[in-house]
């Protein structure tokens, strides 16, 4: 790709060309040296253009939850309202190929065929914090293309499934109706950084069940210490269901009542650029590991050396600090 290629995407996406949008996350999407250049490049580009602030939504919850059955019925209710809504949803990876296993945009029929609408699978590959290794670039790149909301799907709640948090302006967990077992069972963690709870398939004879689930949730909720960036009544839980749409309006409501009272009480601009020092730091630290994979001489250090350590012949501390001298040598050199 030339740099008139680059310009060129860059005003298509500008102006919200959703195959101009789609050609430029492949293209931060990917691993090849030249197309990292070419990516940084289109994203300074962007970065120029100022654009309007989207409101990120990082939304998350256990497997069978319904993640992509309530972001395809929240998605057409936005739409419904004038908004322009894209997906990122990120999907487990193969190990042997890195390839998407699910395929979310299969799963999300009705809202792939609206024309204010992007959806994007991207697979999960190596990167923890359930979301892909570029997602806060196709952010940016959508956020440019004009898109009002920018849902974030991650591939599942863990023990690792927070980093979204550090990439979105109000983190929603998805949970289903259940009892005090399955309680006990959601990470503290993932509770203390979630602005909002929502109990979906609250319909039918699960109604009663995410009635009291939602209660137990107000409770746990009440008990962990009031943040700062809250207004009262946050982080708060809320029962809606993802087929029949109760509850989805009520959810909107809750997010902008959130949203705009963090911008007004000057939350929303420090929680970003925190978010852009962490991105930094991360950039950073991934670019000392490609040193390690990039250098030959490292790469063949690291080779004898795990042989050594697989035959108990070094401790993994002594051979590890034994690469990261070599590397500082080199880097000194």
């Amino acid at each position: 790709m030339t740099a008139h290629d680059t310009s060129t995407l860059a005003r298509d996406i500008l102006g919200g060309r959703r195959r101009a949008l789609a050609r430029g996350i492949t293209l931060v999407e990917s691993s090849r040296a030249d197309h990292r250049i070419k990516a940084l490049e289109l994203l300074e580009a962007m970065r120029k253009t100022t654009p309007k602030q989207a409101l990120r939504i990082g939304l998350s919850g256990t497997p069978g939850v319904g993640k992509s059955t309530f972001t395809e019925s929240f998605g057409m209710m936005l739409i419904a309202q004038g908004l322009r809504v894209a997906v990122l949803a990120v999907d487990p990876s193969s190990t042997r190929s890195g390839g998407s296993i699910l395929g979310d945009k299969t799963r999300m029929e009705r809202l792939s065929r609206e024309p204010n609408a992007f959806i994007r699978p991207s697979p999960s590959q190596t990167a923890l914090g359930g979301v892909a290794r570029r997602t806060r670039e196709a952010i940016s790149l959508c956020e440019a293309a004009g898109f009002d909301v920018i849902l974030i799907e991650t591939v599942g709640v863990g023990q690792s499934e927070t980093m979204v948090a550090d990439m979105s302006d109000v983190f929603v967990l998805l949970l289903a109706p259940a009892g005090g077992d399955e309680l006990q069972g959601v990470k503290r963690g993932i509770m203390e950084i979630a602005d909002m709870i929502l109990i979906n398939k609250a319909d039918g004879d699960l109604l009663a069940t995410a009635r009291r689930t939602c209660a137990d949730y107000a409770g746990a909720l009440s008990l962990l210490r009031k943040r700062r960036q809250d207004p009262e009544g946050f982080p708060n839980a809320k029962p809606v269901s993802a087929i029949s749409g109760d509850g989805l309006a009520e959810a909107w409501g809750q997010i902008t009542t959130l949203a705009d009272w963090r911008k007004e009480h000057g939350h929303w601009d420090r929680i970003r650029a925190n978010q852009a020092r962490i991105w930094f730091d991360q950039e950073v630290k991934r670019g000392v590991l490609a040193q390690l994979d990039d250098d030959k001489a490292i790469a063949d250090l690291r080779k004898a050396l795990d042989i050594e350590v697989g035959k108990g012949a070094l401790s993994p501390e002594k051979a590890a600090e034994t690469v990261l001298q070599a590397l500082k040598g080199r880097n000194a050199g």
